[in-house]
């Protein structure tokens, strides 16, 4: 790619960004507590902190952002993440993200994921953490356990852990394992891989459900073409004209079921 076309696009992406179809198209899916100036100037900083998204492909770079539109979540590098994977834009929401989407469910009252350590105390019985008590008056050794366990506000507690091994598997099968937070913040990667554990167990709203899918750091391997963005319905009223590299999604009976039903209770 040459330097003149390399800076066309760089121009083009952030236009595109900056414009009205698609500052429209945020707005009609962000929910109220994001304003779309907010997440704009969130996806601008971005690029200026990673500059090869610049050069990544237009279709998964607005797909990514669509996709945290509809979400309410930010790719602030701590709630979620936009990592450029060859000319494509890899999403990773990331354990603080999905513990966000969570505790919005309203039937949640704690969160909580740490790492147990070698001098660490912790206890496990029958699925449930007994204890975990740390010294910080001493070096802990080194990690070899993770865990996260949710509180339900009727008083009931679903916990998960899984061994740094098992954590190890899951960050091989993965297409970003080597690069991006895997290398810079393994420690937050592995809460978040037992996150996901426990999240098969909790709740879900449609939105930690979407997040999940949309996630492309998915648990198996996958091309980025197998990767369907997960689109609100007003989040692909874009021009066509004005965003060509943007295609509508096409939408599973089970996602339109579930912008009908979010459809409906925002009318009432």
């Amino acid at each position: 790619m040459s330097n003149q076309t390399q800076v066309t696009t760089k121009k083009d992406i952030r236009s595109l960004i900056q414009g009205d179809q698609f500052k429209l198209a945020v707005q009609q899916a962000l929910p109220k507590h994001l304003t779309p100036d907010r997440f704009i100037r969130t996806a601008l900083t971005a690029m200026t902190k990673t500059p090869k998204l610049m050069e990544c492909d237009q279709a998964s770079f607005f797909s990514a952002l669509l996709t945290l539109s509809q979400l309410g979540l930010e790719p602030d590098g701590r709630r979620a993440h936009l990592i450029p994977f060859g000319k494509q834009v890899q999403l990773i929401v990331d354990y603080k993200g999905l513990a966000e989407l969570a505790m919005r469910s309203g039937l949640i009252s704690n969160l909580h994921a740490d790492t147990v350590c070698e001098k660490d105390v912790f206890t496990v019985d029958r699925g449930e953490i007994k204890e975990h008590k740390i010294n910080y008056r001493e070096p802990r050794g080194n990690p070899y356990a993770y865990y996260a366990i949710c509180r339900f506000k009727d008083g009931s507690e679903k916990c998960e852990v899984m061994t740094k091994a098992d954590v190890d598997a899951i960050r091989s099968r993965s297409r970003a394992g080597n690069s991006g937070p895997w290398a810079t913040d393994y420690n937050e990667m592995a809460k978040k891989t037992v996150f996901r554990r426990l999240s098969k167990w909790l709740p879900l709203s449609p939105e930690e459900r979407d997040a999940l899918e949309a996630d492309d750091n998915q648990f198996e391997h996958r091309t980025i073409e197998d990767a369907k963005p997960v689109f609100g319905a007003h989040a692909i009223a874009i021009d066509s004209a004005e965003l060509p590299m943007i295609a509508e999604a096409e939408l599973s009976e089970a996602e339109k079921s579930r912008i009908q039903e979010r459809e409906l209770a925002e009318a009432q």
